[in-house]
């Protein structure tokens, strides 16, 4: 068994994501001989390290070329990062949904263009305003907005539409983990709560973001959003 196997087998054993000093420590375990011999050669290295670490380190750079035939899945959210074995099936279906998530971006640009030949001036106007305010609180603020389609362009069972009736706000994040979801619309005043709220919690922290949340900017910001929302 070669030794790209052989870390496999280890990581095998684990049921969920795993760091890979973990999953060193499990390989060390099942294959005492080999811990051995990297303790040794740690010991003529120049650098102070351990046998672990070594093996750690040749986990991780095994990892970054691609060493492991897309086998390994990592979760690079986390820090440090995480990784779990996948089989053979399980990567066929990895690789499928993510052609589909590569070509959807494409698919939500049809729609938008073919959306923006149909509308009239004063849709497309409120469109930019939102792009605008969205891009005012980026700037101004250091809060990263998107503008949300609350009936999502890509839901399967209703598709939503490419127009600010169907626009709000999210902070990135929750927009990631809405994906292709349909949620119901905030009324305006649900939305500038929520602006509100995230405001807030970065004035918390505004000297350590290094911005200035100034209330007039804001109100103003909001008024334009109640005008086109």
């Amino acid at each position: 068994m070669k030794i790209h196997e052989k870390y496999l087998e280890a990581l095998k054993t684990f049921d969920d994501f795993v760091t890979v000093s973990e999953w060193a420590v499990r390989f060390g375990e099942m294959y005492p001989d080999l811990l051995e011999k990297a303790n040794k050669e740690a010991q003529n290295q120049k650098n102070d390290t351990t046998g672990l670490r070594e093996i750690a380190a040749r986990i991780s750079s095994r990892l970054a070329t691609g060493g492991f035939d897309g086998l390994v899945e990592i979760d690079a959210a986390e820090r440090p990062r995480k990784v779990k074995y996948i089989t053979k099936e399980e990567l066929n279906e990895k690789t499928t949904q993510e052609l589909e998530e590569d070509i959807e971006p494409l698919r939500r640009q049809d729609i938008i263009n073919q959306a923006k030949e149909s509308l009239e001036a004063k849709e497309l106007y409120r469109i930019s305003e939102f792009e605008n305010i969205q891009k005012s609180f980026k700037s101004f603020f250091g809060i990263d907005f998107e503008i949300d389609h609350a009936q999502a362009l890509l839901d399967d069972a209703k598709q939503g539409k490419h127009h600010p009736d169907n626009f709000q706000l999210l902070l990135k994040y929750h927009n990631v983990k809405k994906y292709k979801n349909s949620w119901q619309r905030f009324s305006i005043e649900e939305q500038i709560d929520y602006i509100y709220k995230v405001v807030e919690l970065h004035r918390i922290l505004e000297d350590k973001l290094g911005v200035k949340l100034d209330t007039a900017i804001l109100d103003n910001l909001l008024s334009r959003l109640k005008a086109v929302y």
